[in-house]
């Protein structure tokens, strides 16, 4: 029996049916794109299911126009393979020539979790940060900041928080309501301190002029888009005047018991710090099987990779499109075992994982070149 999905920017749960969201919150599906993305796993294999607005996105990067891409984290528990699709598409855009943000929501940690700004800074650097730089991401066109201080020069820090302020002028609580459902003073003051996160790089203090800006997001982020893009054409100042947001939305990375994953729930996620040990220990006792009770009955009846987590998770992970079809084609006629589907997994995940935690430790030596400097 499905479970009852919900679906908020705080809270996931139950059977995400994507299709029935694309037509709730009124996006598009990702139709044909040009060919640099086709290479790219995310989007080849549907991942990034789906936007608004994306076409002056690809314009901007086919004519090496100037664009933003807007994005932030929030710095709570260790860095896992979830928020990992996320990092692949901030060096995917970086490399098309995106000047990125990256905001570290200490602000909203604060506001809605009751985290220390110190904590998030330590996480932020530690687990995130790091992570970044070994994925790939560079330094050049890259901004990262914190929401509780933006800039060390004044022009910046002030543009930044005054247009938060102006913000607020252009939202009910009604409005607020009927985007979030549950709301308090902390969520909302949140959600204006994200609407103008995704707006500033537009700033004259900033990029100088309105320029196509898009926030790739997990599909539970949208309210925060929607009300940013809603409030931001209601200013008509010659000051503040702003091309419409855009976004992309990305499917999420079922945790290993199923549902999305938590990072309250340790057992629910691969971190990308874990040794192969607890590797292999979290996807065999923890990775939901879509396999029969039994290994005769399997042999019969085949497996269903469809719910198989360890089937899903490579499809994020295998990029030999062949070699995953014939691992789906194994699983679902029953040559293919549980146990035997669990292992590819874990070889995959602990052979990508060594390289990367290599990469970690050099990262270190780069951190202050990530350090918003003005």
């Amino acid at each position: 029996m499905a479970k009852k999905s919900i679906v908020t920017p705080w809270e996931v749960k139950g059977d995400i049916d994507y299709d029935k969201l694309v037509r709730e919150f009124g996006i598009s599906p990702m139709k044909e794109l040009p060919s640099v993305f086709n290479k790219n796993l995310l989007f080849r294999r549907n991942k990034v299911f789906a936007h608004r607005d994306i076409q002056r996105i690809l314009e901007a990067a086919k004519n090496k126009k100037k664009f933003v891409m807007m994005t932030g984290l929030m710095p709570t528990g260790k860095f896992h393979i979830g928020h990992m699709i996320l990092a692949q598409q901030m060096i995917f855009y970086q490399k098309l020539g995106a000047k990125l943000y990256i905001a570290v929501a200490d602000v909203e940690s604060y506001l809605t979790r009751g985290q220390s700004l110190e904590e998030s800074k330590k996480i932020a650097i530690n687990e995130y940060i790091l992570n970044y730089i070994a994925l790939g991401l560079k330094p050049e066109n890259c901004e990262i900041y914190f929401q509780s201080n933006r800039s060390k020069e004044p022009k910046k820090a002030n543009a930044y928080y005054r247009l938060q302020n102006l913000l607020s002028g252009h939202a009910t609580f009604n409005e607020f309501k009927a985007v979030y459902g549950d709301i308090s003073p902390g969520k909302m003051l949140a959600a204006l301190l994200q609407a103008a996160d995704m707006l500033h790089p537009q700033l004259s203090e900033f990029e100088g002029e309105p320029v196509p800006t898009f926030i790739p997001v997990g599909i539970d982020q949208d309210p925060h888009i929607r009300l940013a893009r809603d409030i931001s054409q209601r200013i008509r100042t010659q000051k503040f005047r702003f091309v419409q947001l855009s976004s992309t939305y990305h499917k999420f990375i079922p945790g290993l018991k199923g549902g999305k994953m938590s990072a309250s729930d340790p057992y629910s996620f691969i971190a990308l710090t874990d040794p192969p040990e607890e590797v292999k220990k979290k996807v065999n006792k923890y990775a939901f099987s879509g396999g029969q009770a039994t290994v005769e009955e399997h042999r019969k009846k085949g497996g269903n990779p469809e719910i198989d987590v360890s089937y899903q998770w490579l499809t994020f992970f295998e990029e030999d499109d062949k070699k995953l079809k014939k691992i789906y084609n194994d699983y679902k006629s029953g040559k293919l075992l549980t146990g035997e589907l669990k292992q590819i997994l874990i070889d995959k995940l602990n052979s990508f994982l060594k390289e990367h935690q290599k990469k970690r430790e050099k990262a270190r030596g780069m951190l202050d070149k990530f350090v918003l400097k003005g």
